[in-house]
């Protein structure tokens, strides 16, 4: 028997997709205070906004006779047509977030259209109440109180109330980048967090990261294959520890996407050290036709219709103007704020470039699916003065000859067709980190911008081929126990035999003889000892003459709190020190001396791979540095009571490995010996 599920429940599944965490509700009412015209928005959290979230507007308010349909599903004001779904403007669209909120939470939305009287509605789990007169100014307020109450799994599965406000406080700090031009106000618990006055992105950008962040970006713009590029990029020695600081805004909406991710952190390549990333504040505008933002309910994620253009356009300029090259001086802008038109952020015409119609997010949606503008998505000289009119918009045909790159990194198969070496060109882009192939796609200048398929998900493999996890776990634990034990022998069978250059031990053990690196055998030997003796100490703390601020953002600020226990047991005195700052007071007293700044980098990278903090993996290269200082060096001779003691200590572990993965021994059998001079073969 199939059933048809009432709203209540259907409206619940969709929350899922929707508003799974109260960030997520924060980010939908704060998009549709956008649309509705806002430049004054205040948004208010409490408990990590499980207990409370309340964003007020100044937008065009919800007259009386729409306020019940607000809250019905797939019920908006932004498309009519299934035509509309082409060329998205604003930056809600499927008018379910209201719904779904409303069925996890007890909602009240008060609204005042111009002209009219303030009326309220609540809905509570998905019930109606009645609508009423209410007293309010001309905008919106949306009431969301005690969220999930009534999916207690959910609500169960939720972060603390301070990784849940780390959350919120991350995507409101994108709310003030990607919309400079609006007055924003964000109050936890009461406290005012941020507050902008809609003077430009330098002045959000101030607010959110500090004054100084200013100082250490470059200014760029650009207009290039139809589309515009422009915003804040760290300069070579500005980097971070973390992706935290990375915000990309496509059309004037946040997103994450690892074409244009990877082609910034690439450009960024051969300037940065490991564990670090770059810091970005970027705007990529292009014609909606070209870009699908109907991925996922959260539309966080967007797919192109042709990657290469996309990731080529986006490298070859942040390369350049990191490079400074002389195609830099085109890029490298100096104001945004100037530049910044009044009307949702939309950046004014370069002056270099042909007259263009309205950016895209400031523009009516067309009549037709596809406009002129998506004829610009493609490879142009950047020197042309005046384009030449478009081609009509369609993929190019099949018996097209392949662009240069493609006979370059095609395989030589001579029966390939060329439609299945552009399915192979078409995945290449994102695999490339030389810059010279990306130039060369640059001059490849294909005649139209290629519409491609989605590629087909593959396949699971069937249930019968599925190896269990755990099985596959204890199956490797099972072999590196193995391992381990055939690299262990019994010191007292060794015989020794001498030194080699004063470095490498020798000893012999029946058809095979073994050269002890003594220097990494005996710093991997003090170091287990210093590690062990780390881990089981009792932590007596040094206080500072003065105290360390440590300024951060609000995800790591969370992050940090959450460690505090942590930080504490190893010997840390630290503490919240207002806002998204924490102070250390003292530091563990075996640790004093150490690099704070670079310590707490490498604490700040553990959010990548969100690692439990041990002392063991933080202080590794302390550790390891002061075991390299106190271990016998290359060169200091060994006398053979000396030797022997090492190989004792080793405990005849013959896959011993100095702290930074040198090998401490190397085996050679007779047999090898015999190969060398040729009397076997």
């Amino acid at each position: 028997m199939i059933n048809i599920l009432p709203p209540e429940v259907y409206n619940r599944i969709a929350a899922g997709e929707v508003v799974d965490r109260p960030y997520s509700v924060v980010k939908e009412l704060v998009e549709n205070a956008i649309d509705a015209g806002a430049t004054q928005i205040t948004v208010e959290a409490e408990g990590g906004g499980k207990k409370l979230i309340r964003v007020t507007d100044n937008g065009s308010g919800i007259k009386k006779d729409d306020l019940k349909a607000a809250f019905l599903p797939h019920a908006t004001s932004k498309l009519k047509t299934a035509d509309d779904l082409a060329a998205i403007f604003t930056l809600g669209f499927r008018g379910e977030a209201v719904a779904s909120v409303a069925s996890v939470s007890k909602t009240t939305i008060l609204s005042r259209a111009k002209g009219e009287e303030a009326y309220s509605l609540t809905v509570e789990g998905g019930v109606f109440g009645e609508i009423s007169p209410a007293g309010g100014a001309e905008g919106t307020v949306v009431t969301v109180e005690n969220l999930f109450f009534n999916t207690p799994a959910r609500l169960k599965f939720l972060k603390s109330d301070a990784s849940e406000e780390g959350d919120i406080t991350a995507i409101m700090a994108r709310f003030l980048l990607s919309r400079p031009e609006i007055s924003f106000t964000y109050l936890v618990n009461g406290k005012v967090r941020y507050r902008s006055f809609g003077d430009g992105l330098e002045s959000a950008l101030a607010v959110v990261y500090g004054a100084g962040t200013l100082s250490n970006c470059i200014s760029i713009r650009a207009e290039k294959h139809g589309m515009r590029l422009w915003g804040y990029i760290g300069n070579r020695a500005y980097n971070k520890p973390n992706r935290s600081y990375q915000s990309l805004f496509l059309n004037g909406r946040y997103i994450v996407n690892q074409t244009v991710a990877l082609a910034v952190t690439n450009a960024y390549g051969s300037y940065l050290m490991k564990r670090q990333y770059p810091f970005y504040v970027l705007f990529l505008e292009v014609p909606p036709e070209v870009v699908d933002v109907n991925v996922h309910p959260n539309k966080a994620d967007v797919r192109f219709a042709d990657n290469r253009i996309v990731y080529g356009t986006v490298y070859s300029v942040i390369s350049a103007v990191l490079d400074g090259s002389s195609a830099a001086l085109e890029y490298i802008s100096p104001a945004i704020s100037s530049t910044v038109g009044k009307n949702k952020g939309a950046v004014s015409p370069l002056p270099e470039a042909p007259e263009r119609a309205p950016a895209p997010v400031a523009q009516p949606a067309p009549s037709k699916p596809v406009s002129p503008e998506a004829h610009a998505f493609q490879a142009v000289p950047d020197s042309a003065a005046a384009p030449s009119p478009a081609p009509a918009f369609k993929a190019p045909p099949a018996q097209s000859v392949l662009p240069a790159e493609a006979s370059q990194t095609a395989k030589p198969a001579p029966r390939m067709s060329v439609e299945e070496a552009k399915k192979e060109l078409a995945f290449e882009i994102p695999k490339l980190h030389g810059r010279e192939r990306v130039r060369a796609l640059e001059e490849e200048k294909p005649n139209t911008f290629e519409v491609r398929s989605p590629l087909a998900s593959s396949r699971p493999a069937p249930q019968e081929e599925q190896e269990d996890a755990f099985e596959e776990n204890k199956k490797y634990l099972l072999e590196r126990d193995e391992r381990a034990k055939q690299q262990k022998i019994d010191p007292s069978t060794l015989i020794f035999r001498g030194v080699l250059f004063e470095t490498y031990l020798i000893f012999e053990r029946g058809d095979e003889a073994y050269f002890i690196d003594q220097h990494a055998a005996h710093e991997r030997l003090i170091y287990e000892k210093l590690k062990n003796k780390c881990e089981a100490r009792t932590p007596l703390s040094q206080p500072m003459l003065m105290p360390y601020i440590l300024n951060v953002n609000a995800q790591e600020f969370s992050f940090l709190t959450s460690q505090f226990e942590a930080l504490r047991a190893l010997g840390f005195d630290i503490d919240e020190f207002g806002g998204t700052s924490v102070k250390v007071s003292a530091v563990p007293l075996d640790l004093f001396g150490m690099d704070i700044e670079a310590f707490f980098r490498e604490v700040l990278s553990s959010m990548e791979s969100l690692r439990a903090i041990r002392l063991s993996e933080i202080a590794r290269d302390k550790l390891a540095t002061m075991a390299c200082k106190a271990a016998v060096k290359g060169g200091e001779r060994l006398t053979e009571e000396e030797a022997k003691r090492l190989l004792s200590d080793m405990d005849g572990d013959m896959g011993l490995k100095c702290p930074h993965g040198r090998p401490a021994v190397v085996r050679m059998k007779k047999s090898d010996f015999e190969k060398l001079f040729k009397r076997i073969v």
